[in-house]
């Protein structure tokens, strides 16, 4: 784990405020999922996990079919679709076009891959405005923050906060009702989309058979995006294809009841094409970028490229005892949580940071929850190994080494491990329960110590299991 990993941790940690709003706001959000899977009005749940598995399964390992087949039918609806294999090439391509078509003005909806890439600071770089019209993102761009949440992305904020980031950015009166902060929000985006030349949105899935682009969301910000601006972009991985039309009934079932709670998302977008002569809505060009930027990284390992069957829908998240204690500044990239446990060092490579994968109890609770069933615990074991292997190859910490042996050693003579079971109540520091945190100073691995620091051991017991079984 990097200094700068544990530093967060611990400042996370320390901060009563924000531990509240990360525990209460979480909590919401895994209370929802829990009372919609347990309602008698989706009786089929665990079958809906199984088929949403299997189509986003198929899908992958026939990922190059399923694009082809998306494009073309993207180009016969009269759109275009441009292939990038990093931030710096979806750059590229939305500057040049800027440029073609004279655009000053960019307003984006709601989007995670965009962020992967650092998109706003990209283009705000070479003189675009690009601006996020989602209000928790909204508010986050104002305060220069990234994403707190995959789902709820300003999470962390409190009314309070939010009303000292309007009135230092936009020059407004304090304003703490949340109601009236949002019509003040809206005023203010209302006349960016009214004047913006491009919007810029994410996927959250793109039909093969059809060429549709689907969005779902809550606040209708990315239906004005697609179509108030006379030039649509969408940006989204590669991995966000499925098959058919008809699989969107088993994804949509799942994805808001995960995520937020709710039977389904206010607002599902299908969007395909630019718009058609006689309509008097919709972009005059439209344009899906596909997005590499490390997946195909991942698609020779059969195992870990169940990674990508990922729909972002938060819900491992809501219930990770971690993330619900370190929140999501704590991660070193835009994606926090189980996923970005094991998403980050795949995209990014083990050596980024490699206490990630160890920034996990495998409690399970993240697969239990995982709407399309990707076993996230199992890839974290395959990541540790990888990340052990890695530091293997770069120079194996002796002690560390000599530790594992002789724990494998003692593992194998049981004889010895029964007499070590006696011993060590006689070791044990004091009888107050607090033995485990008395030596933890003396682990002078971050990790361990950022572990032992929160929590502690009952004192052992005066007779072992196997003791007691003899007299019984």
């Amino acid at each position: 784990m990097s200094v700068e990993f544990d530093q967060k941790i611990h400042t996370t940690l320390e901060d009563a405020n924000l531990q509240l709003a990360i525990f209460t706001s979480t909590g919401r959000l895994k209370q929802g999922r829990i009372d919609q899977v347990a309602s008698e009005a989706l009786p089929d749940y665990q079958e809906l996990r199984s088929q949403a598995n299997a189509i986003k399964k198929h899908a992958i390992e026939n990922l190059d079919y399923y694009l082809e087949e998306f494009e073309h039918n993207v180009q016969a609806r009269g759109g275009q679709v441009v292939y990038c294999k990093d931030g710096t090439e979806v750059t590229d391509f939305i500057l040049a076009l800027a440029k073609r078509r004279g655009a000053h003005l960019i307003v984006k909806s709601k989007s995670m891959t965009t962020e992967e890439i650092d998109l706003n600071e990209r283009l705000e770089h070479h003189g675009l405005e690009s601006v996020e019209t989602d209000l928790g993102e909204y508010i986050l761009q104002l305060a220069h923050e990234r994403p707190y949440h995959i789902v709820a992305p300003a999470l962390h904020k409190t009314r309070y906060d939010v009303a000292d980031i309007f009135t230092r950015n936009l020059h407004v009166a304090n304003e703490t009702v949340p109601e009236k902060q949002t019509a003040i929000a809206r005023s203010v985006l209302r006349e960016k989309f009214l004047a913006a030349d491009i919007g810029i949105s994410g996927a959250n899935f793109l039909v093969a058979d059809s060429g549709a682009v689907v969005l779902v969301e809550n606040e209708g910000n990315a239906r004005l995006t697609t179509s108030a601006p006379r030039i649509h972009i969408a940006i989204a991985g590669i991995e966000k294809v499925i098959p058919r039309a008809q699989d969107l009934a088993t994804f949509l079932k799942l994805l808001a009841r995960s995520a937020t709670g709710q039977l389904l998302s206010v607002y599902t977008s299908f969007l395909a094409g630019p718009r058609r002569p006689g309509e008097i809505d919709g972009p005059e060009e439209f344009y899906v970028v596909l997005l590499d930027n490390g997946r195909t990284k991942l698609l020779p390992d059969k195992s870990k490229r169940q990674s990508l069957y990922c729909i972002r829908c938060g819900a491992c998240l809501n219930t990770c005892p971690v993330y619900r204690r370190i929140g999501g500044h704590s991660f070193p990239w835009v994606y926090s949580g189980p996923i970005g446990a094991i998403i980050t060092p795949q995209f990014m490579g083990v050596a980024h940071e490699p206490g990630l994968p160890f920034a996990s109890s495998l409690c399970g609770a993240c697969g239990e929850v995982c709407p399309v069933k990707i076993d996230i615990p199992k890839i974290l074991l395959e990541l540790r190994s990888d990340v052990k292997k890695a530091q293997t190859r770069e120079k194996q910490n002796r002690l560390e080494k000599l530790a594992f042996q002789a724990f494998a050693w003692l593992m194998t003579h049981p004889r010895i491990y029964e007499l070590a079971g006696r011993m060590a109540p006689m070791m044990a520091p004091g009888s107050d329960g607090q033995w485990i945190r008395s030596v933890s100073p003396l682990m002078n691995v971050p990790p361990v110590k950022a572990w032992l620091s929160q929590r502690d051991l009952p004192p052992p017991p005066d007779k072992s299991f196997r003791e007691l079984w003899r007299r019984r």
